[in-house]
């Protein structure tokens, strides 16, 4: 994908992403900032923090961030995630709706309203094209205009890198003249550490069944730098002893999976030889404490 160049005085702004889970936010974030920021796999809450990715051109600077799929909260991790939706739908300089081709129109009427009152520029993505008709994708962009008339309605497919020029040249010309945000050289706000944890909690997300990776949270204990490596040691946190023995294995064989697959992956990422440790640790309350929750990143 190409980067637009735009004979003006330099601009910049955040680009905030919402949707629903499983429409392939994330998908589109890492196609769009040209890096894997955002985990991604296919099941609903894999986005729980709010993710920045920066991309810089001759004359602009975007930030992009991603933000965890909208849904009726049932604990206070979850509150505390549409938390991250509702700020970043307030401090926007441009809003990314993204829907797709399966899901209706009329499932975030809340939000759509909000998005409808905004001052900000709107563009609804209509993601997965690929997965369906031109006569449905044409009805489905007319039923949004319906729906949001000052909107843009662009349809792409983030797996397939459709369209995506369309929406670099459209963000940045409704992006203001502004100073970069960040320096030049970033390309997310998010450390090294934050990484590792996500590069981990993908990987049970996409290894563990039912309700294990929705009762996992991973934390960072230490990460030394050394010349030839890093040294990693994480906790990972859940909920009942039950889950701790899935998680471990008969003979501790998962969990050395994980770790090996973790391993490797932050490896690739971080282009640098890792040992990591894993630890297992029963916390009954994680989701709901306030404590735990600002440990974690998720409360001020």
């Amino acid at each position: 994908m190409e980067k637009t160049v735009l004979n003006t005085k330099h601009r910049a702004g955040f680009v905030n992403i919402i949707g629903n889970p499983n429409v392939g936010k994330s998908t589109l974030m890492n196609a769009l900032v040209g890096e894997n920021i955002s985990i991604v796999t296919a099941k609903a809450q894999t986005t729980r923090h709010r993710i920045m990715g920066i991309v810089n051109g001759e004359n602009y600077q975007i930030v992009y961030s991603d933000t965890p799929g909208i849904l009726k909260p049932n604990y206070r991790l979850q509150k505390n995630m549409m938390d991250f939706v509702n700020t970043a739908i307030g401090d926007a300089d441009i809003i990314l709706y993204v829907t797709d081709v399966v899901e209706k129109a009329d499932k975030n009427a809340e939000y759509i309203s909000k998005l409808e009152n905004l001052e900000c520029p709107v563009i609804v993505i209509i993601n997965k094209i690929d997965l369906s008709d031109q006569e449905k994708v044409k009805s489905l962009m007319e039923k949004w205009h319906d729906d949001l008339p000052k909107a843009e309605i662009i349809p792409v497919s983030a797996k397939e890198k459709f369209n995506l020029q369309r929406i670099m040249d459209t963000i940045v010309n409704a992006l203001p003249e502004s100073p970069a945000w960040f320096d030049k050289d970033a390309f997310t706000d998010k450390n090294l550490r934050f990484f590792a944890s996500e590069i981990i909690r993908e990987n049970i997300l996409l290894n563990y069944n039912e309700e294990i990776p929705y009762c996992c949270e991973v934390e960072i204990e230490s990460f030394k730098e050394g010349e030839e490596r890093y040294d990693i040691n994480a906790i990972i946190n859940v909920m009942r002893n039950s889950q701790k023995g899935i998680l471990i294995g008969k003979g501790g064989t998962a969990l050395k999976r994980l770790g090996t697959r973790s391993r490797i992956e932050m490896e690739e990422f971080f282009q640098k030889k890792v040992f990591l440790h894993l630890y297992v640790k029963v916390d009954e309350d994680w989701r709901e404490s306030r404590k735990e929750l600002r440990k974690f990143g998720y409360e001020q």
